[in-house]
């Protein structure tokens, strides 16, 4: 079997156990994390109505700036402060985290640390 197929395989396996037990809805959407080797990014779903409240990524206009490379623990530390400031302007105070096929670790900790610290509630 192509090794890379079954490791896509093993990963999509992985995310739908993940997400089975998270569903977002208005007042507590799903924070879903994405990373790939260069960007990170985040959205809060709201799965109920099917629309993205926020979203937050190291490629966005803004954050170009502040951020020299998306794929390091520095760049997933402004998007989850970004994620969380741009939470509270759309009303919401608490969420559901979804790591998707990735381990809480790493870059995706850091996400997940900097959007607690700044105020999003897990």
């Amino acid at each position: 079997m192509n090794h890379e197929r079954a490791i896509r395989k093993q990963r999509q396996r992985r995310r739908f156990r993940v997400r089975k037990g998270i569903r977002g809805n208005a007042a507590r959407p799903r924070l879903s994390i994405f990373r790939s080797h260069r960007h990170i990014y985040a959205q809060l779903i709201d799965d109920v109505s099917g629309k993205t409240v926020a979203s937050a990524g190291s490629k966005d206009k803004e954050l170009t700036k502040a951020i020299a490379y998306g794929g390091n623990k520095d760049a997933a530390t402004i998007v989850g402060q970004t994620i969380a400031e741009r939470a509270k302007k759309a009303g919401v105070d608490a969420c559901a985290l979804d790591r998707g096929h990735c381990k809480f670790h790493g870059r995706v900790a850091a996400l997940a640390d900097a959007a607690r610290e700044a105020g999003l509630q897990f």
